[in-house]
């Protein structure tokens, strides 16, 4: 697979050059400026919200898919990456965590049988995060369908922790995931790039590309 990164040089450039490595770095984007050393299939973009106009003329040009995890986007951008979409796979979520995922997949399942329960939702980051709450915070509030209280902390190197607290009178349920690694958000993107590849252009999330995971059969 030939690859583009836009934000190499960061922190989860860094990252997602090691999910990726053995594959084709053809394409870069920091803020020493671009390289290109051939076309790429798919372009990975976990920088800022200021380098997604460039990113997206960069898909078109090589009418590469892409794979977006910029978490500081605002509907205005979520419209564009849909337009873009028209032309090529596009994968987009701000948290590219499988567990994380999974956590809303639960909470849509599970928050109708809580509707009488109270609900909070708090989410810790590391220092240098700026948005608050995060967009996977948001995202835990719309699945449950309740505009809840929603807390940020931000905190020393903590890579992600969220959590959604249900209580009544005399129960507390709590749904948490942790992620010990920023690791697991370039495997992610790996896995999302693996299916940008091979699918028809369109405006896909995070969670179809694990619903769309052969899974393995149970023996009896």
């Amino acid at each position: 697979m030939r690859y583009g990164l836009v934000g190499a040089s960061g922190r989860m450039g860094q990252e997602i050059q090691k999910a990726f490595a053995e594959h084709t770095l053809c394409l870069t984007v920091d803020i020493n400026g671009e390289t290109c050393d051939d076309t790429p299939q798919v372009i990975v973009d976990f920088s800022n919200r200021m380098a997604l106009p460039r990113t997206i003329e960069l898909c078109r040009l090589h009418r590469a898919g892409l794979v977006v995890g910029t978490t500081a986007i605002v509907q205005e951008d979520i419209e564009l990456l849909r337009k873009l979409g028209e032309e090529v796979p596009v994968v987009q979520s701000f948290n590219f965590s499988v567990g994380v995922n999974i956590l809303k997949m639960v909470l849509r399942q599970f928050a109708p049988y809580l509707e009488d329960w109270d609900l909070e939702i708090c989410e810790t980051h590391h220092n240098k995060k700026k948005d608050a709450p995060s967009g996977t915070a948001i995202l835990m509030r719309e699945v449950t369908g309740r505009n809840c209280p929603t807390h940020s902390l931000r905190m020393g190197g903590v890579p992600g922790d969220h959590s959604a607290f249900f209580a009544n009178e005399g129960e507390v349920l709590e749904f948490t995931h942790r992620a010990l690694s920023r690791s697991v958000f370039a495997l992610g993107a790996y896995r999302a790039a693996q299916f940008v590849v091979n699918a028809e252009p369109g405006f896909y999330s995070f969670e179809e590309v694990i619903a769309c995971a052969p899974r393995k059969s149970s023996s009896l």
